[in-house]
């Protein structure tokens, strides 16, 4: 069976990311099952050629995971015919992640960090809160259907 997953790594200067050494780009379906084949990929070619300590990997890919369900699940609401977009530019000291999706976004501002009792039972804001949690920086393009991630590299 081929895989749905479209990989494209780059190693040289991308025109369209100004100073990353490497860019790393995915389109994966719709599709939950992916979520795990997407992350792998995408991981192995953030951290390549670089020591990478246990924590930085275990951030990374908590972050991807957490940023392409959502994408998959709320964004595209698992319709089979959008697909999720994920654009890693890779600096000597950063690693910028962007997960993309094709739904209509959201207002980040308005998800409530579910850290009091009444809202453990709820269903959203978990993701969101662990990604805030893990990355160094967090920002939403304005229609809400893009997320960037920087983590810095130890």
């Amino acid at each position: 069976m081929t895989s749905p997953l479209r990989l494209c790594v780059r190693r040289s200067p991308a025109p369209d990311a100004e100073g990353a050494a490497t860019l790393v780009t995915v389109r994966l379906p719709s599709d939950v099952a992916c979520i795990e084949e997407a992350v792998e990929l995408v991981t192995r070619h953030c951290l390549a050629g670089h020591q990478a300590t246990p924590k930085t990997r275990f951030r990374l890919q908590v972050v991807l995971s957490e940023a392409i369900a959502n994408a998959i699940v709320r964004g595209n609401r698992e319709e089979v015919g959008k697909c999720v977009y994920v654009r890693a530019e890779l600096f000597t000291d950063v690693i910028r992640v962007y997960v993309t999706d094709e739904g209509c976004g959201f207002d980040p501002s308005v998800v409530p960090e579910p850290i009091r009792p009444e809202q453990l039972d709820e269903a959203g804001g978990r993701g969101l809160y662990l990604i805030r949690k893990l990355v160094d920086a967090v920002q939403f393009n304005e229609q809400g259907n893009s997320i960037c991630m920087t983590l810095r590299r130890p």
